[in-house]
């Protein structure tokens, strides 16, 4: 029964969705690094709910930090961060508990946990706990840019419109970091919006993709074979609840192409080595080569949704219908986008620390 992640930097993840708390631990950050309160707070206000496109369930989100935090640094102890659920209601959930919602954990969790497990919301398995990921992301975020390591996060495409790709990074990262509702193209995301509170009134959701570019980050870090930047990336991203693919660089569209179009050209640029391309997202071998770092993400649409749909009774073994009440979103890609942002930044923390060890982070004080 494991909910971590990392070696050098290992995150683990506590607190259901309608428990007093949800909340997670950082163990083996560098000691040094700021906390800085309103800066975290910026950070979860970019995963909360607002409008007519996320969940009516509004909550303040205050991260509160009750270990490894001295004078707004990190001690070098387990960073433990805590958020109070203030705002559950747990009998919209009473009718429906022996009924497998369709694309939730319901009838799985029953199956591992034996029906010992909290099924209020979710439970363990809500994206309710995504809160405390951000909370502490936002902590390596801070302290990634110091190193002058930026990551930013926009919609490629939701309900099938799309928003234009990365062109420069430069300029578009910073100011990702600051907007709720994150596209390069402001026509694209007024469509996108349109969409999703016309799949809300009709009771359905959409989904999306999601575009990762990070910057800054030093040739040489991953690992071969099982513990490439890929793969600790992959394995973290397909945590979030609702994430069903990630690509690297143009990904299965290489699949499409000639070697000869698929390869990134190498060139020395003012004294560095650089590719042409970026194609491969910036990993050749499981190791970044120094460019960006490229990858998108797949984010399903909501499985909680008013439409009737068919189901079973897991406690009876019978069919049946349900229609999910209660409050929830009717998209989540817009609000995933933080998230993230956080597992990337905690999971560079962790690679970083494997290759250049673990007080790299803080820098020279």
């Amino acid at each position: 029964m494991k909910n971590g992640f990392g070696s050098s930097v290992r995150v683990t993840l506590f607190g259901e969705s309608h428990g007093p708390y949800v909340g997670a631990v950082a163990d083996g950050l560098a000691p040094g690094l700021p906390v800085d309160p309103a800066r975290v707070q910026k950070r979860m206000a970019l995963r909360a709910a607002a409008g007519a496109i996320s969940t009516p369930r509004r909550e303040p989100d205050e991260a509160l930090f009750v270990s490894g935090v001295y004078e707004g640094r990190t001690t070098g102890t387990p960073l433990t961060v805590l958020i109070a659920n203030t705002s559950a209601k747990s009998a919209d959930y009473e009718k429906t508990r022996a009924m497998a919602r369709p694309g939730h954990a319901d009838y799985t969790a029953f199956m591992k946990y034996g029906g010992y497990e909290d099924p209020r919301g979710g439970g363990h398995f809500s994206g309710r706990l995504t809160a405390p990921l951000v909370a502490l992301g936002a902590v390596a975020l801070d302290a990634l840019g110091e190193k002058g390591i930026l990551i930013g996060t926009h919609i490629r495409s939701l309900a099938g419109i799309a928003d234009r790709d990365f062109s420069d990074l430069s300029r578009e990262l910073p100011a990702l970091g600051e907007k709720r509702f994150a596209v390069l193209d402001a026509s694209a995301g007024d469509r996108m919006r349109r969409a999703v509170e016309e799949a809300a009134r009709a009771g359905d959701s959409v989904g999306g993709v999601l575009q990762t570019a990070v910057t800054g980050l030093p040739p040489g870090v991953g690992e071969p074979w099982f513990d490439s930047v890929e793969s600790a990336l992959s394995r973290v991203l397909f945590g979030i609840p609702a994430v069903k693919g990630v690509e690297f660089g143009d990904g299965f569209a290489l699949c499409g192409m000639r070697g000869s179009e698929a390869n990134d050209p190498f060139a020395v640029e003012n004294g560095r080595v650089i590719t042409r391309t970026n194609r491969n997202g910036g990993v050749n071998g499981g190791i970044t080569n120094g460019m960006p770092l490229l990858f998108n993400t797949a984010v399903k649409p909501t499985p909680s949704i008013a439409k009737p749909q068919d189901t079973v009774d897991f406690f009876q073994t019978k069919e049946a219908v349900i229609s999910v009440t209660g409050r929830h979103d009717p998209a989540i890609v817009h609000r995933a986008r933080a998230v993230v942002d956080a597992v990337t930044a905690l999971v560079l923390a962790d690679l970083l620390a494997l290759r250049f060890g673990t007080d790299w982070l803080r820098g020279a004080r």
